[in-house]
């Protein structure tokens, strides 16, 4: 629980909004229908999360705590799960190890306060790993159900979540499972995947969403290979309990599984993010956990009382040794693209009547999310909102027609990414924003916050006319 605190302690104290997050916080706070309608045209992917979000803020507003809480949440009923799992296949040592390691995994520590759906994600499927594990011991029908509506809630938060069964699959596989757990996991599995199958095939349409991930490259596995390896050590000293399923046969596929399959999946389609595969750190905090515990066991015989404090004394080891980081994961300074930070600047540099511009058009979601930070200054760019456009950044006009209007303005205020910030900025439309600008306008003022970067200009003087010939 010391993690939620520390997640907890964290919201109290952070409010900005970075950029990821906000697609949440301005998809959550629109209509039912718009949404509806956004996800049709754009992120279906995170229909799901959408949708409760916007339930959370329409009953308790929009706000920080509002944003992050359910990750918070989610974080402990995982720690929970894998507390539990662990104490039944490898004894109540490693089931309090891999509990408490949870929370000092920096994956997990960065997600535990995101507004995105990736811990909702892991403790679904940590639930639903917790069913597989009972399940293999006493079957029942309404539990297989349980399992099938879990995963299919996975499913729909992130369809890589999926991934998870064939995970289980390998499992069953290890565990000799009997035919008729078989055919009851098949028909669950089945039926989850069934019901997300529309989500995968409608996401498949609208795949720009993730063009921007870079493709796969050796040293982005460099931090895989490292978790493989530290899991195939807890999986080698695991000692499974007599009549019951090695901790290992559920643990090292949970994090073996999906990693392997993303980096395949990868080599065709460029999608290697480790959030999306984040559910795969339970299966590591479960072989930390029989780790832990089996070298408390191995020292019993000898150093009964050492033995005892193994535990303690290794996790407050990693927590003081990870606890600078912890802090400043939890800190506003941790946030480099901080939407509401730079919103701020916005409205204390605007002037009524000033235009704006957004490079790329990405970035219009600082005023999306502020729009009150943003009151009185004309969007020159934007032809559709993101509510008309059913997007969300909205629909800008063609390059000649936003240059055609930048030489009327008098003042302009530019909203794009810090120095340093890897951007791609349009073909045609940026390029002319950009070239329009330092045609007619000159720089008066410029300030960097937290990763984004707001520009006034104001117009250069007509040329006074040459004397007549």
């Amino acid at each position: 629980m010391w993690t939620v605190g520390l997640g907890l302690w964290g919201l109290s104290r952070d409010h900005s909004v970075w950029r990821d997050e906000a697609a949440t916080w301005q998809v959550a706070r629109r209509s039912t229908a718009d949404i509806w309608h956004l996800l049709d045209q754009v992120d279906a992917v995170h229909g799901l999360y959408y949708l409760l979000m916007h339930a959370l803020f329409s009953c308790f507003g929009p706000g920080t705590t509002t944003l992050r809480l359910p990750s918070v949440l989610a974080v402990a009923v995982a720690a929970g799960c894998v507390t539990v799992i662990g104490g039944r296949l490898a004894g109540n040592p490693a089931g309090l190890g891999a509990g408490l390691a949870l929370g000092l995994l920096p994956a997990v520590q960065f997600h535990l306060q995101e507004g995105r759906p990736y811990a909702l994600v892991m403790a679904g499927t940590a639930v639903s790993t917790l069913l597989l594990v009972v399940l293999l011991e006493r079957p029942a029908s309404w539990w297989w159900a349980g399992y099938g509506v879990t995963v299919l809630l996975c499913g729909l938060l992130n369809w890589l979540a999926l991934l998870a069964l064939v995970a289980h699959a390998v499992t069953l596989c290890w565990t000799r499972a009997g035919r008729g757990t078989w055919v009851r996991w098949a028909s669950a599995s089945g039926a989850a995947v069934a019901g997300t199958a529309p989500l995968i095939l409608l996401s498949r349409h609208q795949s720009e969403q993730i063009s921007w991930i870079p493709p796969l490259t050796w040293h982005m596995l460099i931090g895989p290979a490292i978790l493989l390896a530290i899991g195939t050590l807890g999986a080698v000293l695991d000692r499974p309990l007599p009549g019951r399923p090695s901790l290992a046969s559920v643990a090292l596929p949970l994090l073996a599984v999906p990693l392997l399959a993303l980096t395949g999946i990868s080599l065709i389609k460029p999608l290697f993010l480790d959030r999306y595969v984040l559910f795969g750190q339970l299966g590591l905090t479960l072989l930390i956990g029989t780790a832990l515990g089996r070298a408390a066991a191995a020292m019993a015989p000898r150093l009964p009382r050492t033995s005892r404090l193994l535990l303690p004394v290794a996790l407050l080891s990693a927590l003081g040794a990870l606890l600078p980081y912890s802090l400043a994961k939890r800190a506003p300074e941790s946030r480099v693209d901080d939407v509401l930070s730079a919103a701020d600047r916005v409205h204390h540099l605007k002037h009524p009547g000033d235009a704006v511009l957004f490079i790329p058009a990405a970035r219009r979601d600082t005023a999306l999310v502020s729009p009150d930070a943003f009151r009185g200054l004309r969007d020159i760019a934007l032809t559709e909102s993101p509510l008309t456009s059913g997007t969300l950044k909205g629909v800008e006009a063609e390059p000649a027609a936003i240059t055609a209007k930048i030489p009327h303005c008098t003042r302009i205020l530019l909203v794009t990414d810090a120095p340093g910030v890897a951007r791609r900025d349009s073909a045609h439309r940026d390029k002319a924003k950009r070239a329009a600008l330092r045609r007619y306008f000159t720089p008066v003022a410029d300030e960097t916050v937290r990763g984004r970067r707001v520009t006034v200009y104001e117009r250069l003087p007509d040329p006074a006319p040459g004397p007549n010939p």
